[in-house]
């Protein structure tokens, strides 16, 4: 019989044979340079290798391409704490999708459809802003509230505002920089050269674009109107008519021939299927209404504001028929006809803002 005291030693020795296996110090997070900048020649790829890093720092100690820094060690050491919890956030509940530089191709993100966002290009295909605009940080902040339906983007609402904040910021600050690299190689490949003039001014362009976020949203040319069974009939008629149903199909489910296409990150997309109840981009008639007057960014999508801003009545006679359509799977219809339920269209409310506190735990 081995004694007790054997036993305990094999104990011992398993824990510590396990550690040694299992237990390695890891390996520092990089930001690994995209492909293009590795295609380029070697003394072009160090020179935007190195200008990325000293506007954006690196994965150890990151920081906001273009932007000033505090004057103040108060106001540093602020930020550095700010920046270290987003990227603490980001790398525990986002890496695994988005990957460690943003993009979005994470350890998860191939076995995925749609695809994890890439933020290196700077494209968010949700906002509050017209077709091209950097998005606001409120509608960063409200698809990590809200999530994604239909995708793998769950809900975060649960994690504490402070968290929520940072992690916005620390995405803005992997966009930033991604994109200053991607126009900086991109200007190295075509000129075959890259200045110090020509450096500063793609920082200067790309911070400056980024203000574009600070803008007012886009707001309705009148207001919501009550979304009645007429509008919907006007809505059916004006979706056959301007264009909607080439893509989305006459009956909303995007089975046609011209729904398919390539979006800004190369990959295949499709209109949406209206009636599935899922509208990516918010189910209040304001997140509708602003799909329509701005398209989706870095997608086939497009804004119909210079076609309707003169009609802004059809705008929302196509706000109520959406809704309709895409109730029509889950609601009860009658004599044929689909109907909305008193209630279940509220005006839009601007959602307050999640309060600081709560589990920590996400909603995954």
């Amino acid at each position: 019989m081995v004694s007790s005291r054997c036993c305990a030693g094999l104990w011992v020795l398993a824990m510590l044979l396990a550690c040694s296996a299992g237990c390695q110090r890891a390996e520092p997070v990089t930001w690994d340079s995209s492909e293009q900048v590795q295609k380029l020649p070697e003394e072009l790829g160090k020179i935007v290798r190195d200008a990325v890093v000293r506007q954006s720092g690196t994965a150890l100690e990151p920081r906001l391409a273009g932007a000033a820094t505090p004057r103040d060690e108060a106001g540093r050491r602020r930020l550095q704490q700010h920046t270290a919890l987003g990227q603490a956030v980001y790398n525990k509940r986002c890496v695994q999708c988005h990957g460690v530089s943003g993009d979005g191709a994470g350890a998860v993100a191939a076995s995925l459809y749609p695809r994890p966002r890439d933020y290196t290009k700077g494209i968010f295909k949700f906002t509050s802003m017209p077709y091209g605009s950097k998005p606001r940080r409120d509608d960063l902040l409200q698809t990590l509230v809200r999530g994604i339906s239909g995708t793998s983007m769950p809900s975060f609402r649960l994690l504490p505002r402070k968290e929520l904040e940072a992690v916005v910021d620390y995405v803005i600050l992997l966009s930033r920089r991604g994109e200053l690299e991607l126009q900086l190689a991109s200007e190295a490949e075509a000129s075959e050269e890259l200045e110090t003039e020509t450096i500063d001014d793609y920082v200067t362009t790309v911070a400056e674009r980024w203000k574009e976020g600070s803008g007012l949203p886009t707001q309705p040319l009148t207001p919501q109107p009550e979304l009645t069974e007429e509008r919907i009939a006007r809505g059916r008629e004006a979706f056959l008519t301007r264009g909607c149903s080439k893509c989305h199909g006459e009956d909303g489910r995007g089975h046609t021939k011209d729904n398919i296409g390539r979006d800004a990150w190369g990959f295949a997309t499709r209109a949406a299927d209206l009636t599935s109840g899922m509208l990516r981009g918010g189910q209040e008639p304001l997140d509708v209404y602003r799909r329509i007057m701005n398209g989706i960014n870095g997608t086939p999508m497009p804004g119909f504001r210079s076609a309707l801003e003169s009609e802004p009545d059809t705008i929302w006679d196509l706000v109520s028929y959406v809704l309709s359509v895409s109730e029509q799977r889950r609601l009860e219809t009658v004599a044929g006809k689909t109907t909305i339920p008193a209630g279940l269209i509220k005006p839009y409310v601007e959602p307050e803002p999640v309060a600081d506190g709560g589990s920590g735990d996400s909603a995954e």
